[in-house]
C-alpha cells in the first residue's frame, strides 16, 4: 500500500512540475513579445502605455517604485534610477565603507597584496613545517634518552672541577642600558580614500 501511495505522490509532483515549467515558458515568451513590441516604440509612447511619468520630471521624495516593474524596459529603468541618484545627494554619496568596493578578484585587500602562509593544496605550510620540526626534535630527544651509552659518555666528559668564571671590570661596563631605553611611539590608524591620506 505504501508503494502505491509513493508512486502516486511522485506522479502528482511530476505533473505539477511539468505544469509549472509550461507556465514559466509561456510567461517568458509573453514577456519577450512585450519587450520586442516596446522596443519598436519611442520612450514617450512606452511611458504613456505603461501610465508612467517622464523620469526627468520626478524630484526628491517622488515614488520611483513603478519603474522597477518587469514590464518597464531596462533603458527606461536606468533613466529613472539615474534621476533618483541625482535627486538625493545622500544616495549618491560614496563614503568608502562599502564591502563591495574592494576588488576581490585581484587577490588584494586594501589595495595591497595579502600575505599568508596558506598554500593551495598544502594548507598552512609554515604551521605544518613547524609541527613537523617539533616532532622531529622530540623524536631525537627521545632517541638520546633511550640510549644509555650516550648518557654515560656525556657524564664522563663532564669534569668534577668547576670552570672559572670571570666577571667584567666595573670600569669597562657602560652605563645602565635601561637609561638609554626609548619606548616605541604609539601607532595611529590611517585611512586612505582615492589616494589621499588622512
Amino acid at each position: 500500500m505504501t508503494d502505491k501511495s509513493a508512486f502516486w505522490a511522485g506522479r502528482r509532483a511530476g505533473v505539477k512540475a511539468e505544469a509549472d515549467a509550461d507556465k514559466l515558458a509561456e510567461e517568458t515568451a509573453l514577456e519577450a513579445e512585450q519587450q520586442q513590441a516596446l522596443a519598436e516604440k519611442s520612450d514617450e509612447e512606452i511611458l504613456d502605455e505603461l501610465g508612467l511619468p517622464d523620469p526627468e520630471t520626478l524630484a526628491k521624495g517622488d515614488d520611483f517604485t513603478a519603474f522597477m516593474a518587469k514590464a518597464v524596459p531596462e533603458h527606461i529603468r536606468k533613466r529613472a534610477l539615474r534621476k533618483l541618484w541625482r535627486s538625493n545627494p545622500v544616495l549618491a554619496c560614496v563614503d568608502g565603507l562599502n564591502d563591495y568596493d574592494d576588488d576581490y578578484l585581484t587577490g588584494s585587500f586594501g589595495n595591497a597584496p595579502i600575505k599568508t602562509s596558506y598554500r593551495v593544496g598544502e594548507g598552512l605550510l609554515a604551521h605544518v613545517l613547524e609541527v613537523a620540526r617539533q616532532d622531529a626534535a622530540a623524536a631525537e630527544e627521545q632517541t638520546l634518552l633511550d640510549k644509555p651509552d650516550v648518557l654515560v659518555e656525556v657524564d664522563e666528559a663532564v669534569s668534577d672541577e668547576p670552570e672559572a668564571i670571570t666577571l667584567p671590570d666595573p670600569d669597562d661596563v657602560a652605563d645602565d642600558p635601561v637609561d638609554d631605553f626609548d619606548p616605541p611611539k604609539p601607532r595611529r590608524m590611517a585611512f586612505h580614500f582615492d589616494g589621499n591620506s588622512a
